[in-house]
C-alpha cells in the first residue's frame, strides 16, 4: 500500500493531490492518506504519520525538502522508503515536480526507481542533572546563540580526543544529506549521499582558522559549551529545541536507523546538484 503524506499549508496542494489520487486510482494502486491530507480533498482518515508509515511500503511525500523533514521527525521504528514530489521548484530531496504526477505514478507503478539510504544522525542530549533527552535528524544538527547576539563558546571532542574550542555563532554537525543545506550556507563542502562521513561547520567563527571538518560517520562527536553561565541551543532539523548549559553534554553519532530516499535512475544525485546550483560548464 502507498502513504500519501502532503503539506496542507501549500497554495497548491489540494489541486496536486486530487490528480495524484486520480492517477492512482487509475492504475489500481492501494493508498491511504494521513489525517490532514484526507481534509484537503474532503475525506476523512484517522492516520498520523507514524501509524501510516507503519502500513505502507512506500510514503509519497508531497510539498518540498521541508517537509519530508517534518515526516522523517515524526517517524519511530519503521520508516519506509520515502518518494519526494515537490510542490514548486526541484528540491534536493524530491523525485520530481507537481507537473509530472503521470510520470510519479509510472514510476510507481513500475518500481522504476532506485533507494539511496540516507544516514541520520542520533543526538543524546545528557543533562548535569542525570536527565536525557534523544532526538534525531536527517538535516543536521545545530547548537547556536537563539535570538542573543552574543557569541556561542563550544569545546568540540572527536572519539573522546579534544578537537578545539569554537568561539561563533554557532555549530552545524550536517549529514550528507544536511551539506546542501544550513551547513553550505555557512561555508561547509557538500559531500555525496554515500561518502560515510560528516561535517562539523562553525557558523561565523571568530577566529579564521575555524573551518568545517570532515569526519568519519562512525566517530561521535561530544559538544560542550565552554563558557560559565551560556546556555545554547540545541535543533534538530529546526524542528525541536532543546536548551544546553554548562555541564550539559551532546553526543552525536550515526543513528542504526536510516531513511530509505526513492531517486530516479536518470536523476541522480550529481544531476540533482547541478540542476538546482545551476551549475554549468565553460568554455575556457
Amino acid at each position: 500500500m502507498i502513504g500519501v503524506i502532503a503539506h496542507s499549508e501549500k497554495p497548491a496542494a489540494a489541486s496536486v493531490l486530487r490528480e495524484l489520487l486520480g492517477e492512482l486510482r487509475a492504475g489500481g494502486i492501494p493508498h491511504a492518506l494521513e489525517r490532514h491530507t484526507a481534509a484537503l480533498v474532503g475525506e476523512i482518515s484517522p492516520l498520523e504519520e507514524p501509524a501510516l508509515a507503519a502500513q505502507s511500503e512506500l510514503l509519497v511525500v508531497m510539498g518540498g525538502d521541508g517537509t519530508i523533514l517534518r515526516v522523517a521527525q515524526k517517524l519511530q521504528d519503521r520508516i519506509p522508503p520515502v518518494f519526494g514530489i515537490n510542490i514548486g521548484t526541484l528540491g534536493f530531496l524530491t523525485c520530481l515536480g507537481s507537473n509530472e504526477i503521470p510520470r510519479a505514478v509510472q514510476s510507481i507503478l513500475a518500481k522504476d526507481f532506485t533507494i539511496s539510504p540516507r544516514a541520520l544522525i542520533e543526538a543524546v542530549l545528557r543533562k548535569d542533572s542525570g536527565e536525557t533527552e534523544t532526538l534525531f535528524a536527517l538535516n543536521d544538527v545545530v547548537v547556536s546563540r537563539g535570538e542573543r547576539s552574543q557569541l556561542v563558546q563550544t569545546r568540540v571532542a572527536i572519539d573522546g580526543i579534544p578537537l578545539t574550542n569554537y568561539n561563533a555563532d554557532g555549530l552545524v554537525v550536517a549529514t550528507p544529506t544536511g551539506s546542501t543545506a544550513y551547513s553550505l550556507s555557512a561555508g561547509g563542502p557538500i559531500l555525496m549521499p554515500d561518502s560515510g562521513s560528516f561535517v562539523i561547520t562553525p557558523i561565523c567563527p571568530h577566529v579564521l582558522t575555524n573551518r568545517s571538518v570532515v569526519i568519519s560517520d562512525h566517530s561521535i562527536v561530544e559538544i560542550g559549551v565552554a563558557k560559565e553561565g551560556q546556555t545554547v541551543f540545541v535543533s534538530a532539523d529546526a524542528q525541536r529545541w532543546s536548551a544546553m548549559t554548562p555541564g550539559d553534554t551532546l553526543l552525536l553519532k550515526k543513528s542504526s536507523r536510516s531513511l530509505p530516499l526513492a531517486m530516479l535512475p536518470e536523476r541522480p544525485f550529481s544531476e540533482v546538484l547541478r540542476q538546482k546550483l545551476k551549475w554549468s560548464g565553460t568554455n575556457i
